[in-house]
């Protein structure tokens, strides 16, 4: 059996091999989530990896009753709000990735049209997603995105259910703002 509270029961007894899969099973998930956060390919790669440390030596802290994923996006956005908050300190300017994100999650586009169409959009939907704040962008991503429960978003953010669902509702209707153009395009 490996489903997460028998790998998380495992690596708690010692066994490496479990973490291996726990890692394996989040690790895309947690980084895309990070990236969001970050938009910084590099950086989010660091930050995922510090993630999953900071998991493995506190897995005792982890509550049985609660949600291994859930736990693990709270460090996950712990880790990436730190990295943020010192960025600031050193007034460091933001860059995007954008190539990367387009090949994860578009895959190949066969026409050069497509392509082109394919990046103008995804460019404009991280521009988007850029523009929000961080709380509603957050939100955004582990709804839309990771498809997270609103209960889930609540414990990993550590807002209320109604300030999860106020933060969803309002970047839901900016980012249709922002994308307008292209919504009307369909």
């Amino acid at each position: 059996m490996n489903g997460s509270e028998d790998l998380i029961a495992r690596t708690r007894s010692g066994d490496q091999e479990a973490f291996r899969l726990v890692f394996e099973r989040y690790s895309r998930p947690v980084l895309g989530f990070i990236f969001e956060m970050v938009s910084q390919r590099d950086i989010a790669e660091e930050l995922t990896q510090e993630t999953f440390v900071r998991a493995y030596h506190n897995l005792k802290h982890l509550r049985d009753d609660s949600k291994f994923s859930t736990w693990l996006f709270g460090i996950g956005r712990n880790v990436a709000r730190e990295w943020l908050r010192s960025r600031r300190r050193e007034n460091l300017t933001c860059t995007q990735d954008i190539d990367s994100i387009q090949q994860e999650h578009t895959g190949t586009i066969d026409s050069p049209m497509a392509r082109l169409l394919g990046n103008e959009l995804n460019l404009a939907m991280e521009t988007a997603l850029q523009a929000l704040d961080e709380e509603k962008r957050v939100v955004f991503f582990l709804k839309v995105l990771q498809q997270r429960s609103y209960q889930e978003i609540a414990e990993i953010t550590g807002f209320s259910l109604a300030k999860v669902k106020t933060e969803l509702h309002r970047a839901r209707l900016e980012m249709r703002r922002r994308l307008r153009l292209y919504l009307e395009m369909k």
